[in-house]
């Protein structure tokens, strides 16, 4: 017991704790770290969510685990949905052969001269399959069947190829092209793809042989993630009609190709089918690395470029580039076009995976890292389109420390707090410019107080869609729905049964059980537990009568002295 002790505490890339799943006790591997195994890299919780569409709480006091029971059986499933995937896949391409040439095997054995051969001279060995019986016997097939011959094999023949083929009865299936990247060896139908119109030479096998030694430290890489990516991009891009533009600033909609910023949609969508072309694409993509690179389209009135058939999204776009015009796009890298509708639209940011509807560009932004987890913090799970924008995530909000100001001396935890807090504090510096006038402000909420004070603008109203409440924040309506409807509390005391919605309220509930008073009156020398008794008591001294009798006048300095004297003095009142 011992020894296997010691071999579990050994072991690499893993932590000791509870499995998400099954709740099982070990050493175990962290969903969201990425692991490598038999050269496939796995992330346990992106294989969850494509099997089963489902996301776990990002709660951080639950175990982000899992054991290797839990893996397997995730494997299993994950197998069972690729097969499903390629199953339909190959359905679905049978639908579109629709021509199909039927060819007797007789006739080609008459055709040919085929040179006779004994039973000593060739031994076939059969290996059982899914068209075999139980006792290893053919059940459907026989000599004379037909089998069929798809488009792709409609070619001139090289020297000896027909003799092969007619060699093998219609059971045994050779693979083709097409059928190349439906199976197990879909790698190496890509590898044959990047060496088309290169000459091999001897030298080159020799260096193939080489990384495919057991001892070889090299894994075999059919196709780089950037150029998956540069290729994916430029499919989508030149053969529709969307409108690719960078994120949205202050200036405008920036265009994907130049430095050129627009003020509305209308006028981008003119710069861009008059001053370039979707030959440039490719180039302009294969600039970013694959850590930054996100491309936003417009996909108003979508419509193919090869047969200008019009489609509603864009998934329904590269299905059909694939399935109708065989066009190669490498699905099992990360999606990186954004897609966005920001012409002829009632609302002008409306979530295309969703239905959400945004009124600024920023806050969809924001949003689509729900729809797009490429990348996912393994700190409070949540996800990022790029590489780039978790890294910024990090270093803003987990990585730790003490940031002082140096002209208050206030203590920050994180570096973007710290840098908000000189910006808007000490340089006063005012991001956020009024449209209307030259009043800037620096915050995005005292512009749009602003706007609608002194411009007259309709205000920012989110209505909670259970009771009548409305926000000016979809993050306060968001805080309204999970406090108030769905009635979350996952902050609980360690010493009694209290749970509450933020580790704030926590923490002023501790109070009452340490009881540690210490806020001192700088008067009177009383000391109290919370600094809001302290800023209350401190009205006595400063004679704050706020609180005033609506019946007779009189000022008191504490509510509950109010509500005192009106029960005494004025019973038929009501306090509103």
């Amino acid at each position: 017991m011992a020894a296997l002790t010691i071999i579990m505490e050994r072991r690499p890339n893993t932590l000791y704790g509870e499995c998400r799943f099954c709740l099982l006790k070990g050493y175990h591997r962290d969903i969201m770290k990425e692991y490598f195994t038999n050269g496939t890299r796995e992330v346990y919780i992106d294989i969850f969510m494509e099997c089963f569409n489902l996301y776990l709480s990002t709660n951080k006091q639950l175990s982000t685990l899992i054991c290797t029971s839990c893996i397997q059986s995730l494997r299993e499933a994950n197998r069972f949905r690729m097969m499903v995937v390629n199953t339909e896949q190959q359905l679905l391409a049978n639908v579109l052969d629709k021509e199909t040439v039927f060819i007797n095997v007789g006739d080609l054995e008459t055709d040919m001269d085929i040179k006779p051969e004994h039973a000593h001279q060739l031994e076939v060995k059969v290996e059982p399959n899914d068209s075999m019986d139980c006792d290893g016997d053919f059940t459907s097939f026989d000599d004379n069947d037909d089998f069929e011959i798809k488009d792709d094999d409609k070619r001139e023949k090289v020297d000896g190829e027909a003799e092969l083929l007619a060699r093998f009865p219609n059971r045994y299936k050779l693979p083709t092209r097409k059928t190349l990247y439906t199976r197990p060896c879909k790698g190496f139908a890509i590898h044959l793809d990047m060496l088309r119109g290169k000459n091999i030479l001897p030298k080159m096998v020799a260096k193939l042989l080489e990384d495919e030694c057991e001892d070889s430290p090299r894994k075999k890489v059919y196709v780089t993630e950037k150029m998956a990516q540069i290729h994916n991009t430029t499919t989508v891009i030149e053969f529709s009609n969307v409108t690719v533009f960078k994120s949205k600033n202050r200036v405008g909609f920036p265009c994907f190709y130049c430095r050129s910023s627009f003020e509305n949609f209308d006028s981008l969508r003119e710069h861009q089918a008059k001053a370039h072309k979707k030959s440039e694409t490719r180039k302009i993509v294969a600039r970013y690395g694959t850590e930054c690179l996100v491309v936003y389209a417009d996909i108003s009135d979508l419509q193919c470029l090869i047969c200008n058939q019009k489609l509603s999204t864009l998934t329904d776009l590269k299905a059909h580039l694939i399935k109708v015009h065989d066009k190669k796009y490498h699905s099992e890298f990360t999606d990186r076009v954004i897609p966005f509708k920001l012409s002829h639209n009632k609302h002008p940011y409306e979530c295309q995976s969703c239905g959400c509807n945004f009124e600024t560009f920023g806050s969809i932004e924001r949003h689509m890292n729900v729809h797009y987890r490429n990348y996912v913090c393994n700190q409070c799970g949540t996800g990022f389109v790029t590489k780039y924008r978790l890294k910024v995530h990090i270093k803003s909000m987990h990585v730790g420390g003490s940031f002082p100001c140096d002209i208050c001396k206030k203590v920050f935890t994180t570096h973007q707090k710290h840098k908000n807090h000189v910006d808007t504090v000490h340089k006063m510096l005012k991001r956020f410019k009024c449209p209307k006038c030259p009043e800037r402000f620096s915050e995005y909420f005292r512009r749009q107080k602003h706007l609608v004070e002194t411009h007259g603008s309709a205000p920012l109203r989110y209505k909670c869609n259970v009771c009548d409440k409305a926000f000016d924040r979809r993050y306060t309506l968001s805080r309204h729905l999970k406090r108030d409807h769905l009635e979350e509390r996952d902050f609980q005391c360690q010493l009694c049964a209290y749970k509450c919605f933020t580790n704030n309220e926590l923490r002023v509930h501790m109070i009452k059980h340490n009881g540690e008073r210490i806020h001192e009156c700088s008067v009177c020398k009383k000391s109290y537990a919370r600094k809001k008794t302290l800023r209350e008591h401190m009205r006595i001294h400063n004679n704050d009568r706020r609180f005033a009798c609506a019946v007779c006048g009189q000022a008191f300095v504490q509510k509950c002295s109010l509500k005192g004297h009106i029960k005494t003095h004025h019973l038929d009142y009501n306090m509103p």
